[in-house]
């Protein structure tokens, strides 16, 4: 059955016509009125309290259909994004630790579940992602008088041991900074940057983060974690703990069925610093290592399927070369969501069950018409591009 995707509008989108989830939403729903002057930041594809998604034509939420239907409820969130301005520094709390904030905020922490996720660039995407190797955090740290200032140049000096609880100390000394010693630090290398002659990518992202959050302590953070951009194609797992920021670009996302983020930066909304700094990963690894490898199945040349190490959901990106006009896909236990982002065909399940498929088409696919899904490909001159979420039963 085809679905009507849920649209969230947060202030970080893209605008108007210019944001990918805009496309989707705008092909995906014919009634959907596109205001150019709004932002267009998530696209959601699923059965969460906070953005059901809907059953075409019924306008039923996917929720209540799966539950009539004695289905099970989803263990994953789809999503597009399209993000203007950087998302906050964050983690992700694991079960046991979701368990217990939404017990004692649930105002703040809404669900009880844990928040994996998986990140696929759909076009040049840049995104903050674990802690520097720590050598290369004392280099950077070293190179700033102002950041030896703020932070104590013994602290700084301290990283030279490679240890977590050095580095520990010094983050926590970081996001602990008075507001006016953070503005005399960041003010200050703002003038040094903007009179160099050839910024730095980093001197240019601090720049982009200051235009947009001023002297938010969230800013220096880009000094502690790996700053990774990915080519469309390229992914990002992040486990529980793994503190990080999406910083701009499209993206394909998919996660735990949750909502619970615990921000300490880059974040109008509620910053909750000591929980984040009593939950992350003090790890300190190179950037390259962040890039999360799909596999290829056996039977499925044209799928690349992103496995992650948690139960609740896996990805296939499903490229099929021009000319190719008939594809298989496997649907899972639970059923699937498929995402068209390129093509046009018809996808055929069970007893002859057909669908069309097109750009912005979103299909549920229940478990009870079997795992043999068939494409019938137009051969439109270029390849058929489709994102398959689903429960991770590999």
């Amino acid at each position: 059955m085809e679905l009507i995707g849920n649209v969230k509008n947060y202030d970080w989108g893209k605008l108007g016509a210019d944001s990918y989830v805009a496309k989707i939403a705008t092909a995906n729903d014919g009634g959907y009125k596109l205001d150019q002057a709004k932002p267009y930041a998530e696209l959601w594809m699923g059965d969460h309290v906070s953005g059901p998604s809907l059953v075409a034509g019924s306008c039923e939420e996917l929720g209540a259909y799966l539950q009539k239907n004695g289905q099970n409820k989803l263990s994953y969130l789809f999503k597009v994004l399209s993000i203007r301005k950087a998302l906050s520094i964050q983690v992700h709390p694991d079960k046991t630790e979701a368990e217990k904030l939404h017990a004692q905020f649930p105002d703040v922490y809404k669900d009880p579940n844990h928040k994996p996720e998986l990140a696929i660039a759909l076009t040049d995407f840049q995104a903050m992602c674990g802690f520097r190797p720590y050598a290369e955090i004392h280099a950077l740290l070293k190179s700033w008088p102002q950041l030896e200032t703020l932070l104590g140049k013994d602290k700084v000096d301290q990283l030279q041991s490679g240890t977590e609880p050095a580095l520990k100390d010094l983050y926590s000394t970081l996001m602990h900074s008075p507001p006016s010693a953070l503005e005399t630090c960041i003010t200050s290398m703002l003038h040094t940057i903007q009179n160099k002659p050839a910024p730095s990518n980093l001197d240019r992202l601090f720049l982009q983060l200051h235009a947009d959050f001023s002297a938010d302590v969230g800013l220096l953070s880009i000094y502690f974690l790996n700053i990774l951009n990915l080519s469309p194609g390229q992914a990002i797992y992040l486990p529980a703990n793994v503190p990080h920021a999406y910083l701009s670009g499209d993206c394909i996302e998919c996660m735990a069925c949750s909502d619970n983020v615990v921000r300490a930066g880059l974040t109008p909304k509620f910053k909750d610093v000591d929980t984040l700094l009593r939950l992350v990963s003090y790890e300190g690894a190179p950037a390259e290592s962040k890039i999360y490898q799909p596999k290829r199945l056996d039977g499925q040349p044209h799928t690349r399927t992103f496995i992650p190490s948690v139960k609740d959901f896996a990805v296939a990106e499903v490229k099929v070369p021009a000319g190719v006009k008939q594809y298989s896909v496997t649907n899972r236990a639970n059923g699937c969501i498929l995402l068209v982002c390129a093509g046009k065909g018809k996808l055929t399940a069970g007893a002859g069950q057909e669908l069309g498929l097109e750009f912005g088409k979103i299909v549920f696919v229940p478990g009870s018409v079997g795992d043999k899904l068939k494409l019938e490909i137009e051969d439109s001159g270029s390849e058929f591009v489709a994102y398959q979420a689903m429960s991770n039963d590999f």
